[in-house]
């Protein structure tokens, strides 16, 4: 992404605001290790575009997302998933608002930082870089741990059979609850 479009894309996004607010206090953490792992990348990826556009430096952004991108298209696919299983029709707009979301939330996190912010986090760049592979990326991102205190890993409530009994269709073309 050029320099100009991913500043404007990220502008974008913070005019949006935050769209979803998370729990306050600790970071939730998901109950299976794959699932964390896939919301653990998926904030190093926010943290380093967060980076790359605070500090009017996108080449390191499009290095990580070169290297790395089998990997990271993955685990977009995984984090699309997980969002489908959680809200059904929903999943495409909370998807949306809890990846705007965990970009605000970085994003204020370097504003309260100050001048400090890029010279102390822009090494995210070289350490990600110097991973032997891809498959060394979910641990480095879990050992980071980049998400924003009021936003958690797999929040979102997963929708279940018993929570919508099952319906059908009478001839008139009403649909009923079964009993």
């Amino acid at each position: 992404m050029r320099k100009s479009g991913m500043r404007g894309w990220l502008c974008g996004v913070m005019s949006l605001g935050l769209l979803a607010a998370g729990p306050a206090g600790a970071a939730q953490r998901c109950a299976a290790a794959a699932e964390q792992s896939v919301f653990d990348l998926e904030a190093l990826k926010s943290e380093l575009m967060v980076l790359a556009v605070a500090c009017h430096n996108d080449t390191e952004y499009n290095a990580f997302v070169r290297r790395y991108q089998d990997s990271l298209a993955e685990n977009e696919h995984l984090l699309t998933q997980y969002f489908q299983h959680a809200y059904g029709r929903r999943s495409q707009g909370e998807q949306d608002a809890y990846i705007t979301t965990m970009a605000n939330e970085q994003f204020n996190y370097g504003l309260k930082q100050g001048s400090d912010f890029c010279p102390r986090n822009f090494a995210l760049f070289d350490e990600a870089m110097a991973l032997e592979n891809a498959r060394e990326l979910p641990a480095y991102a879990a050992a980071k741990e980049l998400f924003p205190p009021t936003l958690g890993a797999c929040a979102a409530p997963v929708v279940s059979v018993a929570a919508h009994p099952a319906t059908h269709t009478t001839r008139s073309g009403r649909k009923t609850a079964e009993k």
